[in-house]
């Protein structure tokens, strides 16, 4: 067993209770900024809303009053897809990480949001009037290709799999996927659907289409629960997880499903939302220590709280124009990555 493998059980064993109040009191005080979130992503918006307003459309809906129909069809699809996206990536990056022992990956990174996009693109442009379904369908076909090909990719390079190769690799195929997106957008006339799944948001959401993606999320959050004992022991080293009794092979193949189904689901109703998936388990892990029963419930919450937060930004920055909310979550991301990039560049 090598240093690092025993460092790393050591801090397991000790972080696994003294860590637990906090993350306790993250889920606990999550929640209720997730319900302050989605009442103020509610109140914020072109048309003045009072929190009375909010709390009748929500709760004493009147058809005809046009700021309860606001309420209901525009904005409240708009929030609660927030909060299901935010939860999503966040939790694919977590299970990513602790999978591959590598603190740089995350959906946007390792090309399984840009595979999503582009077969949303080939979807648009070969099934014109393509239903909520076959996007869903065609984001978690794209979120697989991408992964297997930075995986594929990395594991033929001399040397095997490093964090960094992997990160190298991932930002290759997000290039290679968004250029021949951008190329099936001019050929087939479909620009203006293409650039809003890589402008990244949640603004045209309706309640519809969360009626089809929910149970995606739901079933991937499940098995992340499910899953996060096993990834805590496998996140130590596959040898010791091996040790351990786990069954290492199965555990990376349901855990790959858990990501593709979250990450393919999140993609299809907001395109392509980058770095929530690296910032939020790295925040997370600092607060609750490395113990993935908690690094996973919190970082869903956590995750949805920023990504709302984030979408509330982009819309008053510049009101009454919005700002995507890709972009808000680039701006907090990038230099989190390049700092992760260069602390990983020493180490190797």
């Amino acid at each position: 067993m090598s240093t690092r493998d025993s460092r790393n059980i050591k801090s397991t064993k000790n972080s696994l209770y003294s860590n637990h109040f906090i993350g306790t009191i993250i889920l606990i005080g999550g929640l209720f900024l997730l319900i302050f979130a989605v009442v103020s992503s509610i109140h914020f918006g072109a048309a003045d809303l009072s929190y009375k307003e909010v709390w009748k459309a929500l709760f004493a809906f009147d058809g005809d009053n046009s700021l309860h129909v606001i309420v209901r069809e525009l904005r409240l699809p708009r929030a609660i897809a927030a909060v299901i996206v935010g939860a999503a990536l966040a939790v694919s990056g977590a299970i990513m990480q602790g999978m591959t022992r590598n603190p740089l990956a995350s959906p946007s990174i390792m090309g399984v949001t840009s595979g999503s996009s582009f077969f949303i693109a080939i979807g648009y442009a070969f099934l014109p009037g393509i239903s909520q379904t076959g996007l869903i369908s065609f984001s978690f076909i794209g979120a697989g290709l991408g992964t297997a090909l930075v995986f594929g990719i990395t594991s033929l390079s001399r040397g095997g799999v490093t964090p960094v190769k992997l990160a190298l690799a991932g930002s290759a195929i997000t290039s290679l996927m968004s250029s021949l997106s951008t190329a099936i957008g001019i050929r087939f006339d479909v620009s203006k659907d293409i650039s809003y799944w890589y402008a990244g948001g949640v603004s045209g959401v309706q309640m519809l289409q969360l009626k089809y993606v929910l149970p995606f999320v739901i079933i991937g959050l499940i098995l992340a629960l499910f899953l996060s004992r096993s990834i805590s022991i496998l996140s130590l080293g596959e040898e010791v997880a091996k040790g351990l009794g786990q069954n290492t092979t199965f555990v990376k193949l349901l855990g790959g499903i858990t990501v593709l189904l979250l990450t393919g689901t999140a993609v299809s109703i907001a395109g392509m939302v980058g770095f929530v998936g690296i910032v939020i388990p790295h925040i997370t892990r600092f607060l609750v220590g490395v113990d993935y029963r908690w690094i996973i419930p919190c970082s869903a919450v956590l995750g949805g709280a920023l990504l709302i937060l984030a979408d509330i930004v982009g819309r008053m920055i510049n009101s009454p124009f919005e700002t995507p909310v890709g972009a808000i979550t680039a701006i907090i991301g990038v230099p989190f990555f390049l700092y992760l990039a260069r602390k990983e560049g020493r180490q190797a």
